[in-house]
C-alpha cells in the first residue's frame, strides 16, 4: 500500500479553496495549475453524445493475428472499455484478455508521438514533411534491387497499398515474418489435405487428440476455438467430447483435457504411427502402403520410444475407434524439432486414416479478393533477409509489425547484420528493440485510432472482411496511419494515379464502395453501403468453393528414433507461448504483465519451468536463481517446480526480457528467444523451436516468487495483492 501523508483527519480540516489547494499538493502536484484540467462544455454538442451515456463502435482487434470483430465503448470522446462484436464470426461476441489488453497499448506513456530522426543513441524530432522527404531522397538514390521490406502478416488494403508501393519501387523484396508461426503445419496440411489452413471443426468432433496445440490459449484463433470447445463439450446428443492432450509441456489445453499424456519431446510422430498401426491391428481398414510404413511400430515399441503406456495408447486406440467422427491437432509441440514436418505429417495422417477429412476437417471457404488475403509469415522469411543483409545486398530496408532483434536467435546476429543497412525505416508505436537500430522512427497511429481493413488467415465461418475504423480521435497529433503513410509514399512515385485520394480513408472508401457489389451491397446506395459496413465492422464475403483432399499416404514418410542423450546439455528447452505476451509484441501493456499465468499463477517476471523428480536430481527448489545455457547462450531466472511437464524438459516462456519498448517491458524477465540453437526443420527451413538442448546449474541466490497463489507453503489468507519484488533476492548463506 502506497502511503500519503495527506491523512483524513488533515483532509476535514481544510474545505473550500484552500482545502482543494493542499489535496492536490497530497495527490503529487505543486499547486492548482498543475492539476487544471480542460472543461467540455456539452451545451453544444454533437447529437450522439451524452453526458456519462457510452456510445458503441465496432472495430477490429489488432493486439493478435486471429483477427477477432470488437465493439469499443466510449464515453465522452474517449474509449474505454473494449468488448467482442457480436456479427463477428470469429469470436461471436466474446473477447481474450489479450484484446482487453488493446485500451492499454492505446494510452500507453511509452508511444512515440512524432517522426524521429536517429543518430546512435540521440532522436531528433522531425516533420512528417521531412521524413517522407529523406525517404523519397534515400529509395531514388539506390537501386530497386536493393529496397526491402519486412512485415509481419499483412491483408486488406494495407497489403494492396504495400504491394502496390513495392512495384512502384521496381522491389520485389517483400519478406513476411512472424516470430511464433505455424509454418510447419501449414506445408503440412498443403501435402496432406491440398490446403495450408483448413477449418477445424471441433464443435463435430466426438474425440480429439491434440499433439500440443494449445488451441484454448495462444494457439491461432483461441476465442473461435474456445467456443468451439464449449459445444464439443455439450453436444447435441449429450455425449460429452472427450479431449486428450499429448505434449511434453503442459499447456492451458492440457490442463483442461480428460488426459494429458507426458510424451518424450520429439516423439510426437512416433506414437501417431503407433496409433495407426493399433487401429489396423484392431480391425480399422487402412490403406497397404500405411499398413506397411507402421507395422513396425508396436505399442511396446512405442510405448519404449515415447513413454506413453501400454495402457494408455491401447485405450487411446480404442477410443479413437469406438468413437467417430475424431479430430487429431498438430501444434506447436510435434513441429518444433529438425524433423517436425515429419511429426505433422504422421499426424495428419492418422487424421486421414480415422476418416476424419471432410467431417471435422473441412475446406475453408475461399476469399474473393486475393490481392487482400492474408499473406502469412514465417521464421525463414527472417533468415533469408539477414543473409541479403550479411551480404551488403540491402541498403534500404522498411520495417513493420515486427520486432526481430527481439525475437531473433543470437546466433543469427542479425543485430550485427542490421548495422550494415545504410538507411533502415522502423514504423513503430514504441522505441522497440529494432526501432532503437533504425535511422528513421515513424510514429503509427493506435488500432483504435486508425483505419484498416483485415482477412484473418483461418477462416472461421465464411470469408469476412474485417474493418478497422477510430473509436476516438488521435491521442498524439504527430502520428499517422500505415495505410496513410503507403499513400504518402505512393503520390510520391505515382501522383498521377493517387491524386484523387486525400487520405487513406478516402481511398478505403472508395475502394469498398466501387466493389459494393461483390461485397453484398448491390442494391444499395454508396452511403448506405458504407455506414452499414461501420456499423457492423464486417462485411460478409461470399466464398468460392475450395477443394480439400484425402490421399492416405505413408510414401517418404521416416520419422527418426527418440532423441539420444547428451551428457553436456542433458534437457530440452522449451520456450512457451503464453496467452498474454506470445512473441512479445505486447508486453508492454501491464495489464498483461501483471495477468497471473494461468498454470503458475506467477506475474511480472520470467520463470524455469522444472519437474520436481529433476529439481531433486539437481538439488534445486523454488526460487532457486538458475542458469539455463545452451550452445548459443545462456539466461538467469527462477525456477518454478511443476508437476505438468516431462522430467527431461524444462521450459522457460517467450515475450520477456526487453531492453527496450517502454517502462512495462524493459528489464522485466529474460528473453528465452535468444539462446535458441540454429536448427531447422529439414523440409520447410524453418527454425526448430523446441530443438535446442540445455543443462542447469544453480546461480547462488533465491527468491521468493511474486504470483497470485502466494509463496511456496503459504496460503492466502490475509495477503495483499501482488507486487513486483525486486529487492526479494539473497545470498543462499543466509536464512530464506
Amino acid at each position: 500500500m502506497i502511503e500519503n501523508s495527506f491523512n483524513r483527519r488533515d483532509f476535514l480540516k481544510v474545505l473550500g479553496w484552500g482545502g482543494a489547494t493542499v489535496a492536490l499538493s497530497g495527490c503529487g502536484n505543486t499547486s492548482v495549475e498543475d492539476g487544471k484540467e480542460f472543461v467540455t462544455s456539452y451545451v453544444q454538442t454533437a447529437d450522439y453524445i451524452i453526458p456519462s451515456i457510452g456510445t458503441y463502435f465496432n472495430s477490429t482487434c489488432a493486439q493478435c493475428d486471429a483477427g477477432c470483430g470488437i465493439m469499443g465503448r466510449v464515453r465522452e470522446g474517449r474509449v474505454l472499455k473494449l468488448e467482442g462484436n457480436p456479427k463477428s464470426s470469429i469470436n461471436n461476441g466474446k473477447m481474450c484478455g489479450l484484446g482487453q489488453a488493446g485500451v492499454q497499448a492505446h494510452y500507453n506513456p511509452d508511444r512515440i508521438r512524432e517522426p524521429l530522426l536517429r543518430n546512435g543513441d540521440k532522436g531528433e524530432a522531425i516533420t512528417w514533411e521531412k521524413a517522407l522527404g529523406l525517404i523519397n531522397e534515400k529509395v531514388g538514390g539506390v537501386k530497386a534491387e536493393n529496397v526491402a521490406f519486412l512485415t509481419g502478416g499483412v491483408s486488406g488494403h494495407v497489403k494492396a497499398l504495400l504491394k502496390n508501393y513495392l512495384d512502384a519501387l521496381g522491389s520485389g523484396h517483400h519478406y513476411v515474418y512472424e516470430a511464433v508461426a505455424p509454418s510447419i503445419m501449414r506445408a503440412a496440411n498443403k501435402k496432406a489435405y491440398g490446403i495450408e489452413m483448413p477449418r477445424l471443426r471441433l464443435d463435430k468432433a466426438k474425440v480429439i487428440v491434440s499433439f500440443g496445440a494449445d488451441f484454448l490459449g495462444a494457439w491461432i484463433s483461441p476465442v473461435h476455438f474456445s467456443q468451439q470447445y464449449a459445444r464439443f463439450r455439450k453436444a447435441d446428443n449429450g455425449e460429452r467430447g472427450v479431449l486428450v492432450q499429448v505434449e511434453s509441456k503442459m499447456t492451458l489445453t492440457g490442463a483442461n483435457a480428460d488426459r494429458w499424456l507426458a510424451i518424450r519431446p520429439g516423439t510426437e510422430g512416433i506414437l501417431a504411427l503407433g496409433l495407426i498401426n493399433s487401429l489396423a491391428a484392431a480391425g480399422l481398414s487402412v490403406p497397404g502402403d500405411v499398413a506397411a510404413a507402421v507395422k513396425d511400430y508396436t505399442a511396446d515399441r512405442v510405448s519404449k520410444d515415447t513413454g506413453v503406456s501400454n495402457e494408455h495408447i491401447g485405450k487411446l486406440a480404442a477410443l479413437l475407434k469406438e468413437r467417430s467422427p475424431s479430430l487429431i491437432i498438430a501444434g506447436s509441440a510435434a513441429e518444433g524439432y529438425a524433423h517436425g514436418s515429419q511429426n505433422a505429417t504422421a499426424i495428419a495422417l492418422l487424421n486421414q486414416v480415422l476418416g476424419n477429412v471432410g467431417k471435422t476437417v473441412e475446406a475453408p471457404s475461399g476469399v474473393p479478393f486475393p490481392q487482400m488475403a492474408p499473406t502469412p509469415g514465417n521464421r525463414f522469411a527472417l533468415q533469408a533477409l539477414n543473409d541479403n543483409m550479411a551480404q551488403d545486398k540491402v541498403k534500404v530496408l522498411f520495417s513493420y509489425g515486427a520486432n526481430p532483434v527481439f525475437t531473433a536467435p543470437a546466433s543469427m546476429k542479425l543485430k550485427e547484420n542490421l548495422k550494415k543497412v545504410p538507411f533502415k525505416v522502423v514504423f513503430a508505436h514504441y522505441m522497440d528493440e529494432t526501432a532503437v537500430e533504425a535511422d528513421l522512427v515513424l510514429p503509427l497511429d493506435s488500432a483504435l485510432e486508425d483505419w484498416a481493413t483485415a482477412m484473418p488467415e483461418y477462416i472461421a465461418e465464411g470469408a469476412q472482411l474485417s474493418i478497422q475504423q477510430p473509436l476516438m480521435e488521435k491521442l498524439y497529433p504527430g502520428t499517422l496511419g500505415m495505410g496513410d503513410i503507403l499513400l504518402a509514399l505512393l503520390k510520391q512515385r505515382r501522383p498521377d494515379e493517387y491524386k484523387g485520394y486525400e487520405d487513406f480513408y478516402s481511398y478505403l472508401r472508395s475502394a469498398m464502395v466501387s466493389n459494393k457489389g461483390a461485397l453484398g451491397g448491390a442494391n444499395e446506395d454508396d452511403d448506405t453501403f458504407w455506414d452499414t459496413a461501420l456499423s457492423r465492422g464486417v462485411v460478409k464475403l461470399v466464398g468460392t468453393p475450395v477443394n480439400i483432399s484425402s490421399n492416405a499416404s505413408a510414401k517418404g514418410l521416416v520419422v527418426p528414433a527418440p532423441f539420444v542423450e547428451d551428457s553436456a546439455y542433458p534437457l530440452h528447452l522449451i520456450p512457451a507461448v503464453s496467452a498474454s505476451l506470445r512473441d512479445g509484441r505486447n508486453a508492454n501493456e501491464p495489464w498483461l504483465q501483471e495477468s497471473p499465468d494461468p498454470l503458475t499463477t506467477i506475474v511480472w517476471d520470467s520463470w524455469v519451468e522444472m519437474h520436481p523428480k529433476t529439481a531433486a536430481k539437481l538439488g534445486i527448489v523454488e526460487g532457486d536463481i538458475v542458469e539455463v545455457a545452451s550452445k548459443s547462450g545462456a539466461i538467469k531466472a527462477q525456477v518454478y517446480v511443476f508437476t505438468g511437464i516431462h522430467p527431461d524438459v524444462i521450459s522457460v516462456p517467450l515475450g520477456y526480457g526487453h531492453e527496450a519498448m517502454g517502462r512495462y517491458a524493459k528489464g522485466i524477465g529474460v528473453n528465452a528467444f535468444k539462446i535458441l540453437d540454429p536448427v531447422f526443420d529439414k523440409e520447410t527451413g524453418e527454425l526448430a523451436m523446441h530443438e535446442t538442448r540445455v543443462k542447469v546449474t544453480k546461480a547462488g541466490q533465491r527468491v521468493i516468487i511474486v504470483k497470485d497463489e502466494g509463496p511456496a507453503g503459504g496460503n492466502q489468507m490475509g495477503r495483499k495483492i501482488a507486487v513486483r519484488m525486486s529487492s526479494s533476492k539473497v545470498n543462499l548463506s543466509e536464512e530464506v
